[in-house]
């Protein structure tokens, strides 16, 4: 009798685990950063972890450290403004690109250049084309996105 036995506890391979840039979506709706994950991970090019209790982020953003970090501004309790802040202030995270995602601004003011706490945002709803172009407009050289 022939059995063939999968072994599903091995780690996957480095070029698949380790080769992708890591990103964390941080924002209070589990419906968005559910499906923006999904839309990413579909190209292929990245590792995308999200965290849907501002509370947590900074925590998260230790655990995953990621390499480009999408947040959302307005968020209950503690926006995205004071999440940015705590990120900024761990030596571990300070220089981990932190690109803000909002409602609050149309599509034509994000166009025009505009920077909010001196970062660069994308405005809501957002498509994915325009979400991986702002994506690698703000990713630190990486060997998929050179």
């Amino acid at each position: 009798m022939n059995r063939v036995i999968e072994a599903d506890f091995l780690p996957a391979p480095v070029e698949e685990a380790d080769e992708k840039p890591r990103i964390l979506i941080i924002d209070d709706n589990p419906d968005f950063t559910f499906s923006t994950k999904c839309a990413l991970e579909r190209t292929k090019r990245y590792s995308v972890w999200e965290e849907n209790d501002p509370a947590m982020a900074h925590q998260t953003a230790q655990q995953v450290k990621p390499d480009l970090i999408l947040l959302d501004i307005s968020m209950p309790e503690t926006d995205g403004g004071e999440v940015a802040a705590r990120i900024e202030s761990d030596l571990a995270l300070h220089r981990t690109p932190i690109v803000f995602l909002t409602a609050l601004i149309t599509k034509a003011e994000a166009r025009s250049g505009l920077r909010i706490q001196g970062r660069p945002f994308l405005a809501k709803p957002i498509n994915i084309p325009d979400l991986i172009a702002g994506i690698e407009r703000s990713l630190p050289a990486h060997p998929l996105s050179r």
